[in-house]
C-alpha cells in the first residue's frame, strides 16, 4: 500500500524558509540576521534554531537600534540572544546623527525609520555582510509584495522593482558584483495568520507588547499611539489610558497600538481573522504617500 504524507500549510511555510536560510548559509560568505525582537525576527530566530541547531548559527543578529524603540522588544532582543547563545551586534541610528550622516525630522511624532537606512548601510559595510536576512512578507504592504526572496540591491543599498531575477521551481540565485548585497526574506509567503498560527504551533514567546495591556495613548489621524518622550505632547493633546496591543513593533513615534482585549494568542487569531485593516495600517510612516515604503526601499530602507 502507498502512503503519501501531506505536510500540512504551515509545514510547507517551514521547510521553504528553512530551505531559504541553509541556501543563504551555502551562497554568502558573510551573512546576518536581521533581528528587532519583533515577532516576525522571533519567528525567523526559531526557524534558524530548527535550520542549523546542534551547530551555531553561520551568522550574527543584527539590530538597527532607532533609540525610538519599546523597552520591552530590546529587553526580549537582549534576553533571546543570550538564551540561544547567538551573537548579536547592535548598532544605533543616535552615531550616525551625531557624526552628521542622518538628520533627524522635526515635529510632534519625529520618525526615525528612513534615515536607519543610513545606519544600516554603514553596518552592512563595516562588516562586509553580502547578504542580510529579514522578516519582510508580501501581505505587509504593496511595496514589499513586488520583491523577490532574495532582493539585490545595489552598492548603494538601493533597490530597483524593476531589475529583479526570476525565482523559478525554488531556485535562488545570489550572485553578486562587489560592493552590492542581498536581503532575503524567508518568510515573504507567509501572512500575518500564517504567523500568529506558527507561533501557536510552535508555543514561540513573545514579548507583552503584542497582548492586550493598559496604557497611556493620544489619539493621532484617528490611531492610537503611545504616550513616550520621544513625541512632544501640547495642550490640544488628551492622554487617556486604554486597553490595547500592538499588531506590528516599530518605533514608538509611528507604531500606532489597536484597542483589544486579545490576551492570549488564540484571542489573537481570532481577531486577526474578522479584522478588516492590514497589520501595517497601524504603522504612520506607511501613510505619508501612497509610495512610501518603495522610496524608503530604494534609499537603502530593509
Amino acid at each position: 500500500m502507498n502512503h503519501t504524507h501531506r505536510l500540512s500549510h504551515l509545514d510547507q511555510l517551514e521547510s521553504e524558509a528553512i530551505y531559504i536560510l541553509r541556501e543563504v548559509a551555502a551562497q554568502f560568505e558573510r551573512p546576518a540576521l536581521l533581528f528587532s525582537g519583533g515577532k516576525d525576527s522571533i519567528c525567523l530566530v526559531h526557524l534558524a534554531l530548527k535550520a542549523f541547531r546542534p551547530g551555531k548559527f553561520p551568522f550574527p543578529l543584527v539590530h538597527i537600534d532607532t533609540g525610538h524603540n519599546f523597552d520591552e522588544a530590546l529587553k526580549f532582543r537582549d534576553d533571546l540572544a543570550e538564551k540561544i547563545g547567538e551573537k548579536l551586534i547592535v548598532r544605533y541610528v543616535q552615531d550616525s546623527i551625531d557624526q552628521g550622516k542622518a538628520v533627524e525630522e522635526k515635529g510632534k511624532f519625529p520618525s526615525r525609520n528612513a534615515i536607519q537606512a543610513v545606519t544600516l548601510l554603514d553596518t552592512i559595510a563595516e562588516f562586509k555582510f553580502d547578504a542580510c536576512i529579514g522578516g519582510a512578507r508580501r501581505d505587509e504592504e504593496k511595496a514589499r509584495a513586488k520583491e523577490r526572496i532574495f532582493s539585490v540591491r545595489d552598492e548603494f543599498g538601493s533597490w530597483d522593482p524593476k531589475l529583479q531575477r526570476p525565482e523559478l521551481w525554488n531556485i535562488y540565485n545570489g550572485k553578486i558584483h562587489v560592493g552590492e548585497n542581498v536581503r532575503v526574506f524567508p518568510i515573504s509567503n507567509w501572512t500575518e495568520l500564517d504567523v500568529w498560527e506558527y507561533i501557536r504551533k510552535e508555543k514561540i514567546d513573545l514579548p507583552s507588547l503584542y497582548f492586550s495591556h493598559q496604557r497611556e495613548i493620544v489619539w493621532r489621524e484617528e490611531l492610537v499611539f503611545p504616550v513616550s518622550k520621544f513625541i512632544s505632547l501640547d495642550n490640544t493633546d488628551k492622554v487617556e489610558t486604554r486597553t490595547v496591543r500592538f499588531r506590528t513593533v516599530g518605533d514608538m513615534t509611528c507604531t500606532a497600538a489597536v484597542e483589544s482585549e486579545a490576551n492570549s494568542v488564540d484571542d489573537i487569531i481570532r481577531e486577526i481573522q474578522v479584522s478588516r485593516t492590514t497589520e501595517r495600517g497601524s504603522r504612520l510612516d506607511d501613510k505619508r504617500s501612497e509610495a512610501a515604503m518603495e522610496e524608503r526601499k530604494k534609499g537603502g530602507y530593509f
